[in-house]
This record gives C-alpha cells, sequence and structure tokens, in this order.
C-alpha cells in the first residue's frame, strides 16, 4: 500500500492555522496526508490567540522555518508544503533548502532581491511600521484594516465574516525583516532561488491583491532565473489577499491539486518559462 503524500500547510500573518481546514478536507479526500500546525507560539483556537498575543509576539522568520523544518523531520517524507503570504515566504525557503519535495506559494511575501513594496502594501504594513517597538510586539487589524488587506474584492459582510472568523494578531517582526531584507546581507527573507535541483515551485498570485499585489509575485519569479528548476506562476486576476479563505478558496485550491498533480515531484524534467496562466 502506497503511503499518502504529506502536505504541511502554513499560514501567515493575521490568519490562524485552522482557516487551512477546507484546504486539509479536500486534500486528505484527494489522497494525500495533509497537516495545518501553527507558527511556533500559536494556540490551538482563534479566541486564544487573540486573549494571549505575546506567546506568537517576537518571533521571526528564521524562527518560523526552523519550526517548520523540525515538523518536517518528524514526517515519514519531504512534503509538499503550501503556504500563505508569509507561509509561501517561509515554504519558499522551505524548498529551497530540500527540505519539501515540492511547494505552492500563494500571494508570497517579498523575499530578498524583490524590489521595495507598492504603496498598497505599505498601506497594510503601517499599522505594524507605525511603531518601531511592535517589532517585539503582536498586532492585530481591526475590520476595517482587514477589509483593505484581504478582503477588497469582497463584500463589506464577507470581510468582516473572515475578520471574525479567522484573524489573530501577528508578531511585527517578518514585517521588518523582510523590510529590511535589501539591506542587510545574511537577512532571514533570503531565499536559495539558484538551487536547480529544487522540487517543483508554483507561484500564485491575486492580481487585485492589496497586500502582496502581483508585481511583487512577479518579480519573485524572475528571482528563480538562475535555477534551471521547474518554476510555475499563476494569476487570478479578480482576487485579492483572501483567496485562500474567502467564498471562492475552491478554485484556488483545485489549480494547486492540478498543478501538484501533473508537476509534484522532482522528476519533472525543468522548463525556465511559466505556462500561460488561466
Amino acid at each position: 500500500m502506497t503511503t499518502p503524500t504529506p502536505v504541511l500547510f502554513i499560514h501567515g500573518l493575521w490568519i490562524h492555522p485552522t482557516a487551512w481546514a477546507p484546504w486539509v478536507d479536500l486534500f486528505r479526500e484527494a489522497g494525500y496526508a495533509p497537516i495545518a500546525p501553527g507558527w511556533p507560539g500559536v494556540p490551538d483556537t482563534v479566541e486564544e490567540a487573540r486573549a494571549a498575543p505575546e506567546a506568537i509576539a517576537g518571533h521571526g522568520i528564521d524562527d518560523v522555518t526552523a519550526h517548520y523544518a523540525r515538523i518536517i523531520g518528524g514526517l515519514p517524507e519531504r512534503p509538499v508544503v503550501i503556504g500563505h503570504s508569509f507561509g509561501g515566504m517561509i515554504a519558499q525557503k522551505l524548498l529551497g533548502q530540500d527540505l519539501a519535495a515540492a511547494a505552492v506559494a500563494i500571494d508570497a511575501a517579498q523575499i530578498k532581491g524583490v524590489l521595495p513594496l507598492p504603496l498598497s502594501a505599505l498601506r497594510v504594513t503601517f499599522p505594524v511600521f507605525r511603531n518601531p517597538a511592535n517589532s517585539s510586539r503582536a498586532v492585530s487589524l481591526t475590520a476595517p484594516q482587514f477589509r483593505y488587506a484581504f478582503g477588497n474584492t469582497l463584500p463589506a459582510e464577507e470581510s468582516d465574516r473572515l475578520h471574525e472568523l479567522w484573524s489573530m494578531p501577528a508578531p511585527g517582526k517578518p514585517l521588518f525583516e523582510a523590510a529590511a531584507a535589501n539591506f542587510s546581507r545574511h537577512s532571514p527573507a533570503a531565499v536559495d532561488t539558484a538551487n536547480a535541483t529544487r522540487g517543483p515551485l508554483l507561484l500564485m498570485a491575486g492580481g487585485q491583491d492589496h497586500t502582496v499585489p502581483a508585481s511583487i509575485t512577479r518579480s519573485t519569479r524572475k528571482q528563480y532565473r538562475h535555477s534551471d528548476a521547474l518554476t510555475h506562476i499563476h494569476e487570478f486576476p479578480d482576487r485579492g489577499h483572501s483567496l485562500t479563505l474567502d467564498a471562492g478558496w475552491r478554485e484556488v485550491a483545485d489549480v494547486a491539486l492540478d498543478w501538484l498533480t501533473r508537476h509534484g515531484t522532482n522528476d519533472t524534467p525543468p522548463v525556465t518559462a511559466a505556462p500561460p496562466t488561466a
């Protein structure tokens, strides 16, 4: 009997890992063995996370990457890693370190080498950057802030419902680290984009995303130009940063599943050009 391939889901800032539950169910039905553990310090429920923001405060990119590397070390084989936002950055780091068999990075946070943030992304991160002390704190988004950052393509009622269901405080440290990445020789936001023997990578972008505009994802794709490993990009023109958890999540998940069926092994012949996006 074939052992199901593990799939490791990694959430990003401000969203509790239980928001991955529909994806976990779908991937289990598709024959995978999915798990969605939280970042270090993240408790089991949204309510607990809101009540104890200090538990996650101060954790940076290296802490989170090491945390998931330890989880991978306990799995029977290298997993497929699927990450959203900063989880997408972590997924790329794990793939570059040859700890993942393949990766899907959805609206992935800016890695070292990508151009400075567009104005919309700066507006999203202002609640964190307005106070340098937030580097060691956890910061929450209000419902209007969440609507701009995540739910700008949604009816206000749906955005507010997602905020109530899934939002939690997020550590400021990863944002400060990413913002300084291009000025730091050994930035934790660096990814081994030149690794030619890594597994396949799919980058996904929301064309209306305020938090990680599609221009960042396209720039990220260019960072892999020195590697012959398979790297694809797929853009959803009308979607925002909530694309993994809003009512249209299934479309995104189906694209990821289809791509993994076709390319989710290291045996796929490398290509340097991305296929046309749907």
